[in-house]
């Protein structure tokens, strides 16, 4: 089967079905609005010699003589929360709808574990789970009522597997009540909740924090990193809010004008290792009683208040802490002064046009 005409067939079938537009590409596998994928994974570690769990190799979208997304290729490692941050009108929603197969590219590939998405769609598809905007449930049955119909659309889903997703996301008070009553919080747990009937290797997210309040995109954020290092799941997530991505997430990759700009470890990585990582410049912070007297000790470095913020290794720092030490300066703190995400993302953004989703 094509991939394009399996999709526009699925997704006529499903804007008749469902108010979440199920697009039903193989027996089991729901990607919408909200979507459901099988296959289970295990494990809380990111290991990034494992082989991508989605690849994007040139991808480009145009619409008439508009370029939308231009030539992306990225790797999604297997087991991480993956950051897709970019402007309004970058083009992470495209990239996502392309992804689930909402949308074609007009070349390149994307390949989900291996299967292109071109020429082995269901297969690719059955391993997702996703949100694309806005969860749409069917308001006038309760929660569980529409987990249940859900998951008639795969097998193998028991009820025991519902029950755990619910109390995963955290809805068992409140699963029985109509979608209705739901605060907006609520029907984004359900979407989830939905999206991972069927243990899906990757999931989808776009723009999930949207609308919500502090407290739901804290627990949105706890959920989605449970997942990842509980369930070895991959969380693949676009947004705008900096702040949060930085918080939850592994690794990011900034889009903005349709192109790939750089991709950011945040967690858990360094950008090198053994002696060439100790031997990295950093910039530091000493929080120290005799500021001035620090400075006239370390080049380079400049007073900042009651503080002396100077560049060196990391070897370097361990000998200076010591040294200053010795010659009775007290020493209450060094901080390492990194960029964060938000400074990081303007600087990268700070160029080039930007285009619509």
């Amino acid at each position: 089967m094509q991939q394009q005409n399996g999709n526009e067939a699925t997704r006529t079938a499903g804007e008749q079905r469902s108010p979440a537009q199920s697009v039903h590409s193989a027996p089991g596998a729901g990607v919408t609005n909200t979507a459901t994928a099988s296959h289970s994974t295990a494990g809380s570690t990111i290991d990034h010699l494992a082989a991508p769990v989605v690849q994007f190799r040139g991808v480009t979208k145009k619409i008439g003589s508009k370029t939308i997304i231009d030539n992306l290729t990225l790797d999604v490692p297997a087991g991480c929360v993956f950051g897709f941050l970019g402007p309004n009108g970058s083009g992470k929603t495209t990239t996502i709808r392309m992804l689930v197969g909402l949308m074609s590219p007009t070349s390149g590939d994307i390949r989900i574990e291996g299967q292109s998405i071109r020429t082995h769609f269901e297969q690719a598809i059955s391993k997702v789970g996703a949100i694309v905007e806005n969860p749409e449930m069917y308001k006038y049955m309760t929660g569980y009522q529409n987990l249940m119909h859900y998951a008639r659309m795969s097998p193998g889903v028991t009820k025991e597997r519902i029950a755990e997703v619910v109390d995963f996301v955290g809805l068992g008070g409140r699963v029985r009540d109509r979608v209705s009553t739901y605060s907006l919080g609520m029907r984004q747990r359900l979407g989830v909740a939905q999206a991972l009937l069927h243990r899906p290797r990757l999931l989808v997210l776009d723009e999930p924090t949207n609308g919500l309040d502090p407290q739901g995109i804290r627990e949105l954020r706890d959920y989605l990193r449970a997942l990842s290092r509980e369930q070895g799941t991959t969380v693949f997530v676009s947004s705008h809010l900096l702040s949060e991505m930085e918080l939850m997430c592994d690794t990011v990759a900034v889009i903005n004008g349709g192109r790939l700009v750089d991709v950011r470890h945040l967690h858990g990585q360094t950008t090198g290792a053994g002696a060439a990582a100790t031997e990295e410049l950093i910039t530091v912070r000493f929080d120290t009683d005799q500021p001035e007297q620090v400075h006239a000790l370390i080049p380079g470095s400049y007073v900042e208040g009651t503080s002396c913020v100077a560049r060196a290794t990391r070897s370097d720092i361990a000998r200076l802490n010591a040294q200053l030490v010795q010659q009775g300066i007290a020493v209450y703190g060094i901080v390492p002064m990194r960029q964060t995400l938000e400074d990081q993302f303007l600087a990268m953004t700070r160029e080039g046009g930007v285009r619509h989703d």
